[in-house]
Parts: structure tokens; C-alpha cells; sequence
């Protein structure tokens, strides 16, 4: 059976189940559904095209996505709580070596958890991040963060580009 097949149906299976939860299970509403379900299912292999996702390096991420989330936690409220203030704000450009699609969205959205970031756009092939403190490299953290990502979409990494 062709891979997109086979995406295209979990997805209509996985829109009908929203659908039964949504209604509570109603008969009646899947005269409605049913369309709505195809449509939803067409639209979504559109926007989110089939992609390779590795379950063990998905597993993998877990821990460090609660570490991190963890570590950001206390760095952010370690610096609201000292009178001191210790930051030095600024944003810098990470330039990106996965290709476009959901991994870079994946990215962006996960560099946030990292200590002291937050991104703030993802341009053609570079990343925006605002960090709390300049004088802190957060390159080899975003560097790490990107080669997780790119074994949980089954990428190799390419050269960087510029813009």
C-alpha cells in the first residue's frame, strides 16, 4: 500500500474520531461529517505533505524536552528574582541547517524551551532567537537541539546558508 495512502486514511480515521468526540457520538451528525472529515483529511495532507518521524529519536526527545523545560524554568525565574537583574538581552541569528518544512517549525517552536530563549522569527534558512543574556553562547545548545530534531525527522543535516 502506498506510504500516502496509508497517511491519508490515519488521518481520515483521526478526523472521524475528532468528529465522534465532538458530537458526542451522534448518528445523525456524519451526514455533515462524513464531508467534513474527506475535507478536513484533503486539506491537512495539503498543509502538513507526509513526513518521516523516527520513534525512537521521538523518544529520545522527551527527556530532553523536560530537562530543558525545567533548566529554562529556573534560569528565567532565577533572573526575575535576583535584584541584580544579570541579563544582557539581544537577539541573534542561528543559521539553519534543516531544510524548510516541519522540522523547522518544530524547531523554532521547541527553541524556546532552551534556557534563556525564545524565537523570535524563522527566516528562509536562518533562525531569530532573543536571548536573556549575550554574553552566554547558546550556538552549541541550538546546534545540539538541531541535530535532535534532524534524527527525529530522519534528515541529514546540509551545509548552512546564508540569506
Amino acid at each position: 500500500m502506498n506510504i500516502h495512502f496509508r497517511i491519508a486514511w490515519f488521518r481520515v480515521v483521526a478526523f472521524a474520531f475528532m468528529w465522534v468526540i465532538l458530537t458526542e457520538g451522534s448518528i445523525n451528525s456524519w451526514l455533515v461529517g462524513v464531508p467534513v472529515v474527506l475535507v478536513a483529511a484533503l486539506i491537512s495532507m495539503v498543509l502538513v505533505p507526509p513526513f518521516s518521524c523516527s520513534v525512537i529519536h521521538s523518544v529520545r526527545f522527551v527527556p530532553f524536552f523536560i530537562w530543558n523545560s525545567l533548566r529554562g524554568g529556573a534560569n528565567v525565574a532565577w533572573c526575575a528574582l535576583n535584584p541584580k537583574m544579570p541579563i544582557a538581552p539581544g537577539l541573534i541569528d542561528f543559521p539553519l541547517r534543516l531544510p524548510p518544512g516541519i522540522s523547522r517549525v518544530f524547531m523554532a517552536n521547541t527553541v524556546s524551551l532552551l534556557p534563556g530563549t525564545l524565537s523570535v522569527n524563522l527566516g528562509k534558512n536562518h533562525l531569530k532567537v532573543h536571548v536573556l543574556d549575550t554574553r552566554i553562547n547558546v550556538l552549541p545548545e541550538l546546534m545540539t537541539l538541531e541535530k535532535i530534531v534532524a534524527k527525529m525527522f530522519n534528515i541529514s543535516l546540509k551545509n548552512a546558508k546564508e540569506d
